[in-house]
């Protein structure tokens, strides 16, 4: 619903109208079925039936591979993402076999540490654009996603406008991402859906479409501010609607969970999922990543067989 703060004039609401017509049909040439109850199903059925078999070491690597090594803290300094740094470029040395993480994010200000000690061929990711509350003006946001993009980010992570999609304002959500998009330039872009903010499955299918459309690279489940993070039942709608935008467009755009992902079991239910609905395709960290700040040393506790806190 478009809230006026005045009496609109005939001419406002046929614009609305005419706005409004444009998402609508948008939104139907996807799959807009979708049930709470019967997603919460098919996740049970999928996990059930396939959880169990990818329990193994290969597949633990591989997830270390998918790892966007995170720290969001009001409290991080220069020396902390250094030490951090540190660790991603020595990895090698002491885990040889293993892959190393996917990323880097930091909050935008401490790009350039990432960028001076970085010596490993891994992503920097940066949060952007107002995270984790997107409350603030576009020409803030833009300039921050251009400014970590000169200081050497090359993937952006913003969150949706959620304040303008809860009152469906569709339009100013799809232009304030399309010029976030823009000036990522070379960078690629994760946009935050928010999902533990939208109350429905069809609300995340709309965000979902509406983030596609306007040139997210990759959509994300969570900042991992919010009281309700990633879910296994957020996680596949998200994954039907890139399985469908696929189909539509021939274009693969990617998945990120992120939000509460801590346990070996955690990043084994998200692999799951894309691995079924995406398939095979994919398991690449190209496509498919986990934001996360201890997974990482739970995983290679459970490829050790020991306790570790490398990271």
């Amino acid at each position: 619903m478009i809230i006026y703060h005045n009496t609109p004039t005939s001419k406002s609401i046929s614009t609305v109208q005419t706005i409004m017509s444009k998402f609508d049909n948008l939104f139907n040439q996807f799959n807009s079925q979708f049930d709470d109850t019967n997603i919460s199903n098919e996740v049970n059925v999928l996990l059930e039936n396939h959880l169990a078999q990818n329990n193994h070491p290969s597949v633990l690597n591989q997830c270390l591979g998918f790892i966007d090594l995170t720290s969001l803290n009001g409290t991080d300094t220069d020396v902390e993402i250094a030490d951090m740094v540190a660790n991603v470029n020595e990895f090698h040395n002491h885990f040889p076999s293993y892959a190393n993480v996917a990323a880097v994010c930091v909050y935008p200000a401490l790009v350039p540490v990432v960028k001076e000690q970085l010596a490993e061929s891994v992503g920097i990711a940066s949060v952007a654009a107002g995270f984790p509350a997107s409350q603030t003006f576009i020409e803030i946001k833009v300039a921050e996603v251009a400014m970590a993009v000169m200081e050497g980010a090359t993937e952006i992570d913003v969150v949706i406008p959620i304040g303008k999609f809860l009152q469906e304002d569709y339009q100013e959500v799809y232009e304030q991402l399309s010029e976030i998009k823009a000036a990522c330039r070379t960078a690629h872009l994760k946009v935050i859906i928010e999902s533990g903010a939208l109350t429905t499955v069809s609300s995340i299918y709309k965000a979902s479409v509406l983030s596609l459309s306007s040139g997210a690279d990759f959509i994300k489940t969570s900042t991992g501010k919010t009281p309700v993070s990633a879910t296994p039942q957020t996680a596949l709608v998200m994954c039907k609607v890139i399985k469908e935008w696929y189909q539509k467009t021939g274009e693969k755009r990617g998945f990120k969970a992120s939000g509460g992902i801590v346990t070996v079991e955690d990043a084994l239910v998200y692999y799951t999922i894309v691995k079924e609905v995406l398939g095979d395709g994919w398991l690449d960290n190209s496509l498919f990543r986990i934001g996360a700040s201890r997974l990482a040393n739970n995983l290679l506790s459970a490829l050790e067989g020991k306790e570790l806190k490398y990271f």
